[in-house]
């Protein structure tokens, strides 16, 4: 009987998910760690003409071209202010391919249960809630999670 008992106690634990906590302005936001490629310091970024405001340009990076876009900005935020704690993101996504995003800071990893992660139903009519996944509840504090394949995407 004993046995049986641990084993229904080890299904029992939830399955976890890391998130890297960024801050955009005032607000901290939370980006699934699968997506993440690198995360590089600012640098010089090349102006593409005729593109969305949203997209800044694009960088070189070890050879490889790669798209940066200001997610502050496509949320309908102030534009980016660049300091020495912004960061370029650089995202690995299966439908976009690989795109670099913009945050004001990386501040740490955070593991979360699924049972700390609250889903966002989407009848809000508030456009920046349509980015988000998710409330995270961590350490009595709230992180509001990324949907990236949203944030990226050219239509919205």
């Amino acid at each position: 009987m004993g046995e049986i008992s641990e084993v229904s106690e080890l299904k029992t634990v939830g399955e976890t998910t890391q998130f890297i906590v960024i801050r955009l302005g005032d607000e901290q936001y939370g980006i699934d760690i699968k997506y993440i490629d690198n995360i590089v310091r600012m640098q010089h970024i090349t102006r593409v003409p005729k593109v969305d405001a949203y997209l800044k340009g694009v960088i070189n990076l070890r050879g490889e071209v790669i798209p940066v876009m200001s997610i502050r900005i496509k949320m309908g935020l102030e534009a980016d202010v660049e300091t020495k704690s912004s960061r370029i993101i650089i995202l690995k996504l299966e439908q976009q391919g690989t795109i670099g995003v913009i945050v004001d800071e990386v501040q740490e990893v955070v593991t979360l249960e699924n049972d700390q992660i609250e889903r966002i139903a989407y009848d809000s009519k508030e456009e920046k809630d349509s980015f988000l996944c998710g409330i995270g509840k961590c350490e009595g504090g709230l992180i509001s999670l990324l949907d990236l394949n949203i944030v990226v995407a050219e239509n919205v």
